[in-house]
């Protein structure tokens, strides 16, 4: 086989001239065009993954107008489906992958998020758009930590920061711009277009990826299968009872019967893992304490960005008076400031000062929701208030996710990097959940057209940024004894 791997030795010097890392850094022409080609194909598909997150909220109007027989409550469940699904789900599958072979999964999971999108733009009831949506969540969660090992995988040690950069950049903006792009297909085809638009995306990408070299399967064992299922089960409980905490009620039955559950499953899935020969959940991963610093960084930065991105887009509505396209077109510019923060950190920032760049990008964060909170009330003020703090939330938003992310991944050993991966964004998905249920137990309490709720939401969301601050400096005091694992 004439085509080099990044982890091949064939044009190495003789292992006494170099380090073993050295012999295996992949400096050919070649080896470089799969590092961008990994890259591209994994930013293509974290894009569809993040986008699916946000860009349904916009659709939902159009849902309703089309499914007249089902309650708000039914509707609810192609938002919650997808979500649940994907964050009970991203911890296993990035276990799999690196068990597996991150390509695989990686292909499979893509034509099978492309085929759910299908079927969700084709559904003739809530029943089975639900169903469908589900099957995104399924596949979204095996896309996103392969995608990320991917990269890793395929990037030279020296330039792996450059690379989670660029991917930081590209998930930022997704989730930002969600609203608008599913604004604009709504208003000229329907709410079935914005499931449709991944239909030639996932394709493309599958096709490119099916280029990449394939990584070998790492000769482990599968996970405990009992442990996964109490993990997935474990998260994804908690996740639903947080997401039907205010619907449900706080107090009610269900809600503590789900989140009792969901703690005693994700317990048990811990406690089985510390004894398994091939466990759910690697133990030693959290010894490196720089990437347990980082996983509190990103469930507490989760829990902010999320309420945030939601809560702007509700205000803006509700209080402001725009329509849904007029709100997701005037989020739209702190999804581009996203992209420019996560681009400098990671072409700017070195490995030892990323806790750095996550304590100014959550102080910019931090200092963007103060300023809503204090600044903005009924009476409009788009481009004297709104667009410069949105921008300046933009910029910390991109900038601390892409130090998280930098952070995390430097403690991981190549054969775990989609492992890592999947674990760094549970937490992240776990600590939307919380903010979101923040969000609509404050806005529970005011009413939805109050703008004394939205406000209180940002002063909310300051403070979730203010204690991801606060970790930042524990991620330097860790990390300053972390070398990175050479490839293997």
């Amino acid at each position: 086989m004439t085509t080099a791997s990044p982890h091949s030795p064939d044009a190495s010097p003789p292992p006494d001239a170099a380090p073993r890392a050295e012999r295996l850094r992949p400096d050919s022409a070649q080896a470089a065009a799969t590092a961008r080609l990994a890259l591209l194909v994994a930013s293509g598909a974290t894009f569809l993954a993040v986008l699916d997150t946000t860009i349904v909220n916009i659709a939902f109007a159009d849902l309703r107008a089309d499914f007249t027989d089902a309650s708000l409550s039914q509707l609810t469940w192609v938002i919650t489906a997808y979500t649940v699904v994907f964050a009970a789900l991203l911890a296993v599958a990035g276990r799999t992958a690196d068990v597996l072979g991150r390509k695989k999964l990686f292909v499979w999971s893509t034509v099978l998020f492309t085929l759910a999108s299908a079927l969700s733009g084709l559904a003739v009831g809530v029943p089975m758009l639900v169903a469908a949506r589900a099957l995104q969540g399924v596949a979204a969660a095996g896309m996103i930590p392969s995608a990320l090992g991917l990269v890793l995988q395929h990037t030279p040690a020296e330039r792996r920061q450059v690379a989670v950069g660029v991917w930081g950049a590209v998930g930022s903006m997704a989730a930002a711009v969600g609203p608008s792009l599913g604004g604009l297909l709504v208003d000229a085809w329907g709410w079935r277009s914005v499931f449709l638009i991944n239909l030639p995306i996932g394709l493309a990408i599958a096709a490119v990826a099916v280029r990449l070299t394939s990584d070998a399967p790492s000769g482990r064992r599968l996970p405990d299968p009992v442990g996964t299922a109490a993990l997935a089960l474990g998260i994804g409980g908690i996740v639903f009872g947080v997401t039907q905490g205010t619907e449900w009620g706080w107090g009610s039955g269900r809600v503590l019967a789900l989140l009792a559950a969901g703690a005693v499953l994700l317990a048990a899935a811990l406690l089985v893992s510390r004894r398994h020969a091939a466990p759910a959940v690697e133990w030693d991963l959290w010894r490196s304490r720089a990437f347990a610093a980082t996983n509190v960084a990103s469930l507490l930065f989760g829990a902010a960005m999320y309420a945030y991105l939601l809560s702007t887009l509700l205000f803006l509505n509700a209080v402001w008076g725009y329509s849904e396209l007029k709100a997701g077109l005037a989020v739209t510019p702190g999804a581009f400031a996203a992209a420019v923060g996560a681009t400098v950190v990671g072409r700017r920032v070195g490995p030892r000062a990323q806790w750095a760049a996550v304590a100014i990008g959550s102080a910019l964060f931090a200092a963007s929701c103060a300023a809503m909170y204090l600044l903005l009330g009924t009476e409009r003020a788009y481009l004297t208030l709104w667009l410069p703090i949105g921008v300046l939330a933009g910029l910390g938003i991109g900038a601390a996710l892409t130090a998280i992310s930098n952070a995390a991944t430097a403690s991981l050993e190549p054969h775990r990097f989609a492992s890592g991966s999947g674990l760094l964004m549970t937490t992240r998905q776990v600590g939307g959940a919380l903010g979101i249920a923040a969000l609509a137990a404050i806005l529970e309490r005011h009413g939805p057209r109050d703008d004394q709720g939205y406000l209180h939401v940002f002063l909310a969301c300051a403070v979730g940024s203010v204690a991801a601050m606060a970790v930042a400096p524990t991620i330097r005091a860790r990390a300053a004894g972390h070398r990175p694992h050479p490839e293997r």
